[in-house]
């Protein structure tokens, strides 16, 4: 299986400016085992930020001796910052949930860590309601199989309130996780537990106290995963991610949207021959739909940053390369409050050396004015259908998962250095 998800850094790296105000002005790339007693490490804020112009800019890492991921950032409603990922530094086993809270400057407040003995991954964070969080990922800890869908809950601060494993006796992953309009959750990921193929999209839905609603596979013979899930104007959900099942090419872009128990409405692929996937999708204003990830069918290098817009029914409008001569990657994608997108990834073609982080500025028609880098609009997309559109075979539809709900050992610990000069 494909590797789902690259981490973000080796060390928990956290970077607030604001980067998109003048994007355009720039001229050069810059079964439940027994409850332990919770270790916990002081952590060694910075105590002081540098100024560094008008606005709040700051860098800090945090983490420990070994390898800390950061996977998710979240603004929380008082301001600060809230980070979910992985900790090896940590914890009670070979890799922990690691969560990290931060206050508007940049200074640590508190940290978690969530996990049992094995491999247990964050990848996924959100603000619930209450003010708490939740955190969707992978546990190898717990569960019914060799991998499940770990799902924490935390009060606001940062105090587990309840887990819940879902999936079956192989690798089942949660990777995007959102609170929906009833105060339940959904999940998006992939199974290798149920379906039809290698894996599938997977789709779970709990209520709020994260008791099992329902569960949707959606797939073919080979591997279908689900990296971005929505909730969708009209109650519904749409996930995006990739296919290998269906399209024109190796991978294409895979977006599923489903209504709001979960029956699915349509299914779209986008691509060529090459490798082409779906790392984030958002809906738009005009009731569509924008999507960005990588391509390899398209652009100027070995892999390029992929946006796709569709409208509302899932037809397309237009897609753009984001051009460099080696590995660029979309990771996360908003709308701007200018109609236009913002994208943030990483690149090897432009910057200081090795990966950098890479945000992109486009306007409502995905046109950019960078100096390093251009938009091009891709050649001619071959769009099908995985699904009831076009000619292309209807993907398999399932259900399955085993809800367990284990106690973790909790703990904290991390380091908190400033990056800034």
């Amino acid at each position: 299986m494909k590797n789902l998800l690259k981490p973000l850094s080796l060390a928990l790296f956290v970077a607030a400016t604001l980067l998109m105000q003048n994007a355009c002005n720039r001229t050069s790339p810059s079964s439940n085992p027994p409850t332990q007693t919770a270790h916990t490490q002081t952590s060694s804020p910075s105590d002081t930020i540098p100024a560094i112009g008008p606005s709040s800019h700051f860098c800090k890492a945090i983490g420990g001796k070994n390898d800390d991921e950061g996977n998710s950032l979240i603004q929380t409603s008082d301001g600060s910052y809230a980070i979910a990922g992985t900790t090896k530094s940590f914890g009670a086993g070979e890799r922990d949930v690691y969560v990290v809270k931060l206050d508007a400057k940049g200074n640590l407040q508190w940290t978690k860590t969530i996990g049992g003995k094995e491999d247990d991954k964050g990848y996924s964070l959100i603000q619930t309601s209450d003010g708490g969080y939740a955190i969707a990922g992978v546990t190898k800890s717990f569960g019914a199989g060799e991998r499940d869908v770990y799902v924490v809950k935390l009060d606001a601060k940062g105090n587990l309130q309840w887990t819940k494993t879902i999936g079956g006796p192989k690798d089942d992953w949660g990777l995007s996780l959102i609170q929906t309009s009833d105060g339940g959750y959904a999940i998006a990921g992939s199974t290798e537990s149920f379906g039809a193929g290698e894996a599938d999209v997977y789709v779970v839905k709990l209520d709020a106290k994260g008791n099992l609603q329902w569960t949707k596979t959606i797939g073919g013979e080979n591997e279908d995963l689900g990296n971005s899930l929505i909730q969708t104007s009209d109650g519904g959900y749409a996930i995006a991610g990739d296919t290998k099942s269906f399209g024109a090419g190796s991978w294409d872009v895979y977006i599923v949207k489903v209504d709001a128990n979960g029956n699915l409405q349509w299914t779209k692929t986008i691509g060529r021959k090459g490798w082409d996937a779906g790392r984030s999708l958002i809906q738009t204003a005009d009731g569509g739909y924008a999507i960005t990830g990588e391509t390899y069918s398209f652009g100027a290098g070995g892999y390029d940053v992929y946006v796709v817009k569709l409208d509302a029914h899932g037809n397309l409008q237009w897609t753009k390369t984001i051009d460099g001569p080696n590995y660029d990657e979309g990771r996360s994608l908003i709308q701007t409050a200018d109609g236009g997108y913002a994208i943030a990834g990483e690149t090897y073609s432009f910057g200081a050396g090795g990966y950098d982080v890479y945000v992109v500025k486009l306007d409502r028609n995905g046109d950019a004015c960078c100096a390093f880098g251009h938009t091009a609009f891709s050649q001619t997309s071959r769009v099908g259908s995985g699904g009831r559109l076009g000619n292309s075979p209807t993907p398999s539809i399932g259900s399955g998962g085993k809800l367990t709900s284990p106690t973790p050992t909790t703990s904290s610990g991390g380091t908190l250095t400033n990056q800034c000069p």
